[in-house]
């Protein structure tokens, strides 16, 4: 066996363990007994040494430097082979270690300090959290922008400055849109009574619609909706609610969305690098224009509208304009993810830039909850009300999580590119979506994007698939047209 064909065959050992890493999780999340907390717990760090190890071996960068790529595809895989080890390495395993620990401990105080209203209790093993961050992003910049090595843990190729000049173009235009809509009357919401095993069959129908692969994948309940798996074991879960189905609908499309992608991705790719989503920001661009541009459209909210008169009886709208209205209503609140489409991105850019000024020393812990405060009036018009619909709200910054957030908003920006690509590639994509048909959307965007999985660059996938490169520029349009027509603007 050459050194390429080596490399590969250790390769898909160390992803086989990983995707059982991942089925551990979710058996976690969803059907786990509870009183197997902790052994758990030692099951996913035996398996995660193990990985850790397999990542870092020496062997692995004597075949790097050996091995040959045979074509486009296998040098794909040796530069995403190559990123994977040198992140490994470049973080001591002392620090990894106390990371791993000092978040855990971390977790657990966030968890009670949001419980309690209490900022103060959580302050102290945060600043651990944000020191260890640092540290971590300096071995990891070598020399370069500390938190711009933390993105790219989760959007490779992206800078902060990229970042902050796409949301510093779109902030203003977000906040005078919200402003102007929320001048206008509030359209009727639903009523009534929703029953969870309606909703749950229902949810299953939208998955399918949606084109997720039930022989390949299942939906499942859980606190919160996630997707886990690649190649022939895509999972997803959602949550039910009886006064508000749409939190279940829309979170099951959402992680159909992301689902899809992984179900999607060329089987030649199975358990190799390029077998797996490129980015985050990618993944939510998939989960984002599924849940958003699809299935929040005026066309396929009136199927909709039918499905729901017909599992539910009377939903307290009486016409499919209502619905579209009632699915797109625009209102005020505190948390990120109950925000509408339109105001979600404020939330997000909050986050990017106190998050970015922690990890720059430009804000200290103990300014945190000001400095969010503060903020979040300028951008919504009215004060946070207590810690846990503020800086507590979110377990990100607890576990370690800092250049995440941002990927978010960059899922929607991309989104708006590829849905502006594909109204113009499927002109009768509102024809097909009032029947209920999402083939066509779903199949561009399998064909033109999914497929590909890691072959190219986040910023590449995106070009290649929408025919031009990622712009704020079809989002900020999309948002004025649609939210402009909805509230007579």
């Amino acid at each position: 066996m050459t050194a390429f064909e080596q490399l590969m065959a250790y390769e898909r050992d160390t992803q086989a363990l990983g995707q059982i890493a991942g089925r551990l999780g979710w058996d976690q999340e969803t059907m786990m007994p509870r009183g197997a907390t902790g052994q758990r717990g030692a099951e996913m760090a035996a398996i995660e040494s193990v990985l850790h190890a397999r990542r870092s071996a020496p062997q692995v960068a004597e075949w790097l430097e050996q091995a040959e790529a045979p074509d486009e595809v296998g040098a794909a895989h040796l530069r995403e082979i190559r990123r994977s080890y040198d992140r490994t390495i470049k973080v001591p395993a002392d620090l990894a270690k106390k990371l791993a620990q000092v978040t855990s401990e971390a977790q657990g105080k966030w968890a009670e300090a949001r419980a309690n209203e209490d900022v103060a209790a959580f302050l102290p093993v945060l600043e651990e959290v944000v020191a260890l961050k640092r540290e971590e992003g300096k071995a990891l910049a070598a020399g370069g922008d500390l938190y711009d090595a933390l993105v790219a843990d989760y959007e490779h190729g992206t800078t902060s400055s990229e970042i902050a000049k796409i949301f510093d173009a779109m902030r203003p235009g977000l906040v005078d849109l919200r402003a102007r809509v929320l001048d206008k009357p509030a359209p009727q919401g639903l009523s009534g009574r929703f029953d969870e095993k309606t909703q749950m069959q229902l949810a299953r129908t939208l998955a399918r619609t949606f084109g997720y692969d039930m022989a390949h994948g299942r939906v499942d309940k859980a606190v919160h909706p996630f997707s886990s798996g690649s190649g022939l074991d895509v999972r997803i879960t959602t949550r039910t609610s009886e006064t508000d189905p749409f939190n279940c609908f829309y979170s099951t499309i959402h992680e159909v969305g992301h689902g899809a992608y992984e179900q999607n991705i060329s089987r030649d790719y199975l358990l190799t690098p390029l077998g797996r989503g490129v980015s985050m920001g990618v993944h939510e661009s998939q989960s984002r224009i599924y849940e958003n541009q699809i299935g929040r459209s005026r066309a396929f909210t009136g199927w909709l509208f039918e499905q729901m008169r017909d599992s539910f009886g009377d939903i307290g709208v009486s016409d499919a304009d209502a619905f579209y209205a009632a699915v797109n209503k625009v209102h005020n609140g505190y948390i990120r993810t109950e925000a509408d489409e339109l105001q979600y991105n404020l939330h997000i850019m909050l986050r990017f830039d106190l998050e970015r000024a922690l990890m720059q020393g430009d804000l200290e812990v103990a300014d945190l909850e000001a400095a969010w405060n503060d903020r979040f009036e300028a951008d919504f018009g009215y004060a946070v009300d207590k810690p846990s619909n503020g800086c507590l709200q979110d377990v990100h910054w607890s576990v370690g999580l800092f250049g995440y957030f941002p990927t978010y908003s960059l899922g929607n920006v991309y989104a708006g590119c590829l849905h502006e690509a594909l109204r113009r590639d499927v002109p009768k994509l509102d024809t097909d979506l009032a029947q209920g048909d999402t083939s066509a959307a779903t199949g561009w965007l399998g064909e033109k994007l999914q497929q590909h999985g890691g072959l190219r660059s986040p910023r590449d996938t995106i070009a290649h698939a929408a025919e031009m490169e990622p712009d704020h520029a079809p989002l900020m349009n999309y948002l004025e047209q649609k939210f402009g027509a909805l509230y007579d603007l």
